[in-house]
């Protein structure tokens, strides 16, 4: 089995790859699961197109959570497939989100519903939707979380926990892979959660670590707690959390860029 990067905020080493900020990476076994969909239709598209990939031969597609860095590209992928497309999300996916810095925007889905064809099964639930692959329902916070932004609710803005926040979990012999979009439940919590579902290590966590301005002590936890094996760090990880992390863990943290492919 194995992941392709396709949307990742570096552009990495092949020629005709676009980098934009966001994420979405193929897992690629009896099935083909698509995890996000990155910032923009074209940037996933023309990504795809570069790395071989026919959108038709797009089995899943896991959504980690509702933000349009990850869901953005979602439209275009369906309308670039000549069949209806199941999607795996949290049933919070859709909701109204804003940020207010620097000024206030919205930052969900850019979609409804309504606009997208597809077959969508929402659970907050743990879920083997395909033998091997699972969502890993929602995260318990047991340490800190990296949520953002605000919920508009009845003319009301309240704090968004970003419980719709779920990771992508694959089971293997040994151990587990799992794959989080941007880590907003912590990825601390992410690892922990996942190992107990399956009751296995976790060989490796690809994604968006959502480190970027972390402060010292959260990055000192991570060293000291996280049990992962080996940990690809790309999109919100940030650049000095990322340094910082590979100083401390040398050969365990490696870099995510689109085009980068990782055997599992």
């Amino acid at each position: 089995m194995k992941v392709t990067v396709i949307v990742e905020n570096h552009s990495g080493f092949k020629k005709g790859l676009y980098g934009a900020h966001g994420f979405s990476a193929l897992v690629e076994g009896k099935v083909r699961v698509l995890v996000d969909t990155g910032v923009e239709g074209d940037v996933l598209l023309r990504n795809m197109k570069e790395l071989g990939i026919d959108p038709d031969d797009i089995d899943y597609l896991f959504l980690t959570h509702g933000h349009y860095d990850h869901t953005g590209g979602l439209k275009a992928l369906l309308e670039a497939r000549s069949r209806e497309l199941r999607i795996v999300a949290h049933p919070g996916v859709f909701a109204r989100r804003v940020a207010l810095k620097p000024h206030l925007r919205d930052i969900g889905i850019p979609f409804r519903r309504e606009e997208l064809r597809a077959d969508f099964i929402l659970s907050k639930d743990p879920l083997q939707f395909v033998e091997g692959i699972w969502s890993s329902g929602e995260i318990e916070r047991v340490t800190w979380d990296r949520a953002v932004g605000y919920l508009l609710k009845d003319g009301k803005l309240i704090r968004d926990p970003v419980k719709d926040d779920m990771a992508l979990i694959i089971d293997g012999e040994d151990g587990i892979t799992v794959i989080t979009g941007c880590g907003h439940s912590g990825i601390v919590n992410i690892v922990r959660h996942s190992r107990n579902l399956l009751n296995k290590p976790v060989k490796a966590l690809i994604g968006g670590f959502h480190l970027a301005n972390a402060k010292k002590g959260v990055l000192e936890e991570v060293v000291r707690n996280l049990e992962a094996e080996k940990l690809y760090a790309g999109h919100c990880t940030g650049m000095d959390s990322y340094a910082y992390l590979k100083g401390k863990l040398g050969g365990r943290v490696e870099p995510l860029y689109a085009g980068r492919v990782i055997e599992i």
